[in-house]
């Protein structure tokens, strides 16, 4: 077999040298960007590679994305729980205040009141503070701070700013117990403001009051006054004690009328009071023999 004329393909397919492959190529380069910029005709081109593109991008921007927006997250979540915390402590310390000053003008009010209920009537008076209900479960009793060295008496009436509250009945040496108007065992003698009508008040023990032994006819109506008549020679007269709140006249052939009555003052509820005390003591009643000396009698 002849050899002769036969002439071997190459192995490496020759083309331009490197140079001139690079001076070609950045010359197309060159041409496409003057033209772009003189007739923007890549603008087209280069918004349909955008949209193409763009989930992609979306796609590789999401791991990013989602550490950014969590370490965000959680980093307003702690703030925002701080904030939260800082905010329940300010509202704490604003309703212990709102409550203390509350407390402090209710007790200013009561001062007030004692010191016009002081002025209106001429007696001596010894301010105190109700400490705390007396541990009888069965009487309407308080404890006083002031006792017989600051000139507390057994038998003085109790007031507050809008009445009376009750009767000293136990005197110590610097306390004093009070019997209530509502308690059970407690009597004081009143008139109605509007026509004079005399009467008794006594205390349920419940809270509330009952004037007893008043004729059915009488006439005493819901809402009128009862004032202190001091004809029991103990409370001063004209001291409001209560409001008739019911009269009770349907119980036929009944003799006395059922009259049930709302406490003026804060019985269950003053903390400030005055002991009241007679500037002079009423003349004490006449003996069975001045009586039996007077003309008339046999």
């Amino acid at each position: 077999m002849s050899l002769v004329g036969h002439q071997a393909p190459p192995i490496f397919r020759r083309g331009p040298a490197p140079l001139v492959r690079l001076i070609l190529l950045v010359s197309i380069c060159l041409a496409m960007l003057v033209a772009d910029i003189k007739y923007r005709y890549l603008d087209v081109l280069r918004q349909g590679i955008s949209v193409v593109t763009y989930p992609l991008q979306m796609a590789a921007a999401a791991p990013a994305d989602f550490v950014r927006n969590a370490s965000r997250y959680f980093a307003t979540l702690v703030e925002v729980q701080m904030e939260n915390a800082e905010l329940r402590r300010e509202v704490l310390d604003s309703a212990q205040l709102l409550l203390r000053f509350e407390h402090l003008q209710r007790e200013n009010e009561q001062l007030r009141g004692l010191v016009e209920m002081a002025r209106r009537v001429p007696l001596t008076s010894v301010s105190a503070e109700i400490l705390y209900n007396a541990p009888d479960p069965f009487a309407r009793k308080v404890i006083l701070d002031r006792g017989a060295q600051h000139g507390v008496e057994a038998g003085l009436p109790v007031v507050d700013a809008r009445g009376v509250i009750g009767q000293v009945t136990r005197v110590y040496p610097v306390q004093a117990e009070v019997t209530l108007l509502t308690d059970k065992n407690q009597a004081i003698a009143v008139e109605v403001v509007r026509n004079g009508l005399r009467g008794v008040l006594f205390g349920t023990g419940q809270g509330r009051l009952e004037m007893r032994h008043v004729l059915a006819g009488a006439d005493v109506m819901p809402g009128d006054e009862l004032v202190t008549s001091g004809l029991d020679g103990v409370f001063p007269a004209g001291l409001p004690v209560a409001t008739v709140s019911r009269v009770d006249r349907e119980t036929p052939g009944q003799a006395f009328v059922s009259i049930a009555c709302e406490p003026s003052a804060g019985v269950e509820s003053s903390i400030q009071v005055l002991v009241v005390g007679r500037a002079e003591l009423p003349p004490p009643p006449p003996s069975e023999q001045d009586a039996a000396a007077q003309p008339g009698r046999t």
